[in-house]
């Protein structure tokens, strides 16, 4: 999913929460962001910030940590780093991986006035 797309995504939602809650503004949206996804924190940060003109967020700050998920060989075993999002085992060449942790992206936070 394109960065712009996704970061619309995000404020919709962070805007509902706040709205919920009763916030006038929003200041600082949390989260992270796994390597996984092929997505650039900086641009999904970007993207927030420009679509975010004009509402309660404008001028929040979207900080998304990025955690690296290790992928298993089913074949012989061994835990390695998935290169490039591809699951192929540096050990013995099988594609059959298994991706261990979280994939995608979440919002952990959200600090309203």
């Amino acid at each position: 999913m394109h960065e712009s797309t996704l970061a619309r995504q995000v404020l919709e939602t962070v805007l509902q929460r706040s709205m919920a809650e009763g916030a006038s503004r929003v200041r600082v949206v949390r989260g992270w962001v796994a390597e996984t996804e092929s997505l650039s924190a900086d641009s999904l940060s970007f993207h927030f910030t420009a679509h975010a003109r004009g509402t309660s967020a404008e001028g929040a700050r979207l900080l998304l940590d990025l955690i690296h998920v290790e992928a298993r060989c089913r074949t012989c075993g061994r835990t390695y780093a998935p290169e490039h999002h591809l699951l192929l085992c540096p050990g013995c060449g099988s594609t059959e991986g298994e991706q261990l942790g979280q994939t995608g992206l979440a919002i952990t936070s959200i600090e309203v006035e």
